[in-house]
């Protein structure tokens, strides 16, 4: 069976917000001797332009109505475009009514979701949400044998070739049927969640989710993956909201990686630095300044540093910038950076610097979503954050102020290292982190590991840990996990409490002499 033959346009309807190359699509469809339909804005338009246009009034002999929200929704318009016209009873029908058809409809909605980013009141949101726009688009993808339909001005360039060359083709008109339905999906998703927002309900009945794709990675996690990065539309800062400044483009692994390190940091108000390897910290502190922070940051695992993703919750200064980029850095990530400092990372060309203009709020509202099999889980962002007032000192010696600054900082850091989580700092830098054991014993003992080899490094012979800190992201289960903490020269405990065995654990700190808080907040990450 031969291919339906390439489509003709013989009358046209744009009805468009966005009049990005409506000119150049209106010229390319009058010298094919197609007939203009349009309303509003779009007319006056094409009118100023010269170019012959019939209102969709004149044609359905049929007014605007009530402030132009009844215009199209009209027998005259939507029978032009579903009539099939290989239906010998639809043409018959068609006839009789007087309806003619339309081959071409291209139309993009109201600006519902840049009218909500700008903060409007809720009846301009609400005027904003388009009826008969989405009632054309999927009319017409779904009569895509016979009408092409565009929602996107990117679409009208290669469409104009096609009818220059005869006529567009039934797999071209079906591809544009499917972004179609994509576009009004996604643009019912985004009022769905806004219903859903001024209700507070964050997790509602019927969870919507849309993205636009804004890049086709070159794979996934692994190279046999395929992958690609989409934006939500949301304006947390971050890796979607980032202007990349140099450097090669990003994969999948950074972008996760970076998106990681980015909100670790911004869980802190003076100079930090987080640095990041396979989506868990290596290295964290804070300083009076930057430079002074990536020292600290780096000396707690400087091999697992190589080739990470560095974050900062400042501008990046270049006495900093040309630290970072004495080793091998795959990201930088900050909401700024000065122009030295930008001229010493071009000298590295395939580092990637992005600056986000503005950090995350750590206390903001949100969602997580991770999809499982036949389904996916939702969650609201972990927005917890403990004080020194949320604290209950469980042992016998409470901590010394110091202490409890370091402890407060710890738990921070463990909130975005991967469950089961064991941080040991000091002087507001981490020197020691076990993350994602299935025993937290065994988180314990790697991170002291691991600060036993960061110390030969810097000629030392005991392990960083000693006179340190200690943060767990949920409760020890036994008293083995603080006796291997106890062991490593720590001074001082943070965790959740909460477990059966509390007392056992409380009364192995007490014979240590150190001080321990239950925070009654835990922070698993998975």
């Amino acid at each position: 069976m031969s291919a339906p033959a390439p489509l003709p346009v013989k009358r046209a309807l744009l009805s468009v917000s966005d009049k990005t190359g409506l000119l150049e699509l209106a010229r390319a469809l009058v010298a094919q001797g197609a007939e203009i339909l349009s309303t509003g804005g779009s007319a006056k338009a094409l009118k100023n332009a010269g170019l012959p246009v019939t209102e969709v009034s004149e044609h359905t002999g049929f007014p605007e109505i009530l402030d132009g929200r009844v215009k199209t929704l009209v027998p005259q318009i939507h029978g032009g475009i579903l009539g099939r016209r290989d239906l010998p009873a639809h043409v018959e029908q068609m006839n009789a009514h007087g309806i003619a058809p339309i081959d071409l409809v291209a139309v993009n909605l109201y600006p519902f979701e840049a009218t909500v980013a700008s903060g409007a009141a809720d009846d301009d949101c609400i005027e904003n949400i388009d009826i008969g726009g989405p009632a054309l688009i999927r009319a017409a993808a779904k009569n895509h044998n016979h009408v092409v339909v565009l929602t996107d001005p990117a679409q009208y360039a290669p469409v104009i070739e096609a009818m220059n060359s005869g006529g567009t083709t039934l797999e071209t008109r079906r591809l544009l049927a499917g972004a179609a339905y994509a576009r009004t999906a996604s643009y019912d998703a985004a009022i769905a969640n806004w219903f859903a927002q001024r209700r507070d309900d964050l997790l509602p009945d019927r969870f919507t989710l849309a993205g636009e794709r804004h890049e086709i990675l070159r794979y996934g996690e692994n190279p046999h993956q395929k992958a690609a990065f989409y934006y939500n539309g949301s304006k947390r800062p971050g890796v979607a909201t980032a202007r990349q400044i140099q450097g090669k483009a990003l994969s999948y692994n950074n972008l996760n990686d970076t998106d990681a390190a980015f909100e670790a940091v911004a869980e802190f108000s003076t100079p930090a630095v987080v640095v990041v390897k396979h989506a868990n910290p290596c290295g964290v502190a804070t300083a009076s300044d930057f430079s002074s922070a990536w020292d600290q940051a780096l000396r707690c695992d400087p091999v697992s540093a190589f080739g990470g993703i560095v974050a900062l919750n400042g501008t990046l200064d270049e006495e900093t910038a040309i630290k970072i980029a004495s080793i091998f850095t795959e990201v930088i990530v900050a909401p700024d950076a000065t122009h030295a400092a930008r001229e010493i990372l071009a000298r590295k060309k395939n580092l990637r610097l992005l600056l986000t203009g503005a950090l995350p709020d750590p206390g903001e509202a949100g969602v997580i979503v991770r999809s499982v099999a036949g389904g996916f889980l939702a969650q609201t962002r972990d927005n917890g954050r403990i004080t020194e007032d949320d604290l209950r000192v469980a042992t016998q010696r409470a901590p010394t102020s110091e202490e409890m600054q370091e402890l407060i900082f710890a738990f921070r850091v463990a909130k975005h290292v991967k469950s089961n989580a064991i941080v040991y700092a000091k002087n507001h830098a981490t020197v020691g982190i076990g993350a994602g054991q299935m025993s937290r014993v065994d988180s314990a003992r790697i991170a002291v590991s691991k600060s036993l080899e960061a110390a030969k490094l810097l000629g030392q012979n005991e392990p960083l840990t000693k006179g340190s800190v200690v943060a767990s992201d949920a409760f020890f289960p036994f008293a083995d996990g603080l006796e291997t903490i106890v062991a490593a020269g720590a001074t001082a405990v943070i965790q959740p409490g909460g477990s059966i065995r509390d007392k056992e654990v409380i009364a192995a700190a007490d014979a240590a002499g150190i001080a321990m808080v239950f925070t009654g907040m835990r922070h698993f990450r998975h």
